[in-house]
């Protein structure tokens, strides 16, 4: 496939000049359904992908998620963030979960096993569903400065890149779905389904 020509006219006006919370485009916006396109690698340390990727960071933080792709807000590229690593740490219980960018991710299953379990997303806010996914899979990528990365992910993390991975297709978890009967708002969640 030809590649179009990177231009940073492409991208949404970003205000600061480092990092800002950016609007989280919500279901029914038309870029949530179209294919992202792919980066060039060279095209990937340019100031305004660097601060998309920052942006998505804290985008993702401020609203407490643990994944968050460009076109969530609203950039049709396909670079998504994803909480995959934890950053171990003497002083607390709980190591803290470190972003990490994805840039034209290839997502592989590793095995056949699929597991059911709930999921939400920022861009459908408040609402819950049972997903299938792949328990383990292989992610294929570009990290930040452009080198290639390979990472095996199994369980939680695995859902989290399957479910952003998604996002750069058009995809969004109900579709995913086998049946809507577990669709639920987050407070039937709460009461109802979470043990």
């Amino acid at each position: 496939m030809e590649r179009p020509g990177f231009s940073p006219a492409g991208f949404a006006k970003l205000d600061n000049p480092y990092m800002s919370i950016l609007k989280v485009a919500r279901m029914g916006h038309p870029v949530l359904r179209a294919r992202a396109r792919a980066l060039d690698r060279a095209d990937v340390r340019t100031t305004i992908v660097q601060q998309l990727i920052d942006s998505l960071i804290e985008t993702m933080e401020e609203y407490h998620g643990v994944g968050l792709a460009a076109p969530q807000v609203h950039e049709s590229v396909r670079i998504f963030v994803a909480g995959v690593q934890e950053d171990a740490r003497d002083d607390e219980d709980e190591p803290a979960i470190v972003p990490v960018p994805f840039i034209n991710p290839e997502i592989i299953p590793a095995g056949k096993e699929m597991v059911t379990d709930w999921e939400g997303c920022l861009s459908i806010p408040d609402i819950r569903g049972q997903v299938p996914r792949h328990r383990q899979v292989r992610i294929r990528a570009l990290d930040r400065d452009g080198s290639r990365v390979e990472l095996q992910l199994a369980e939680f993390p695995a859902r989290v890149v399957q479910h952003e991975n998604d996002h750069l297709d058009g995809i969004l978890f109900f579709d995913r779905m086998k049946s809507l009967d577990t669709l639920t708002y987050l407070d039937e969640f709460s009461k109802y389904w979470r043990q």
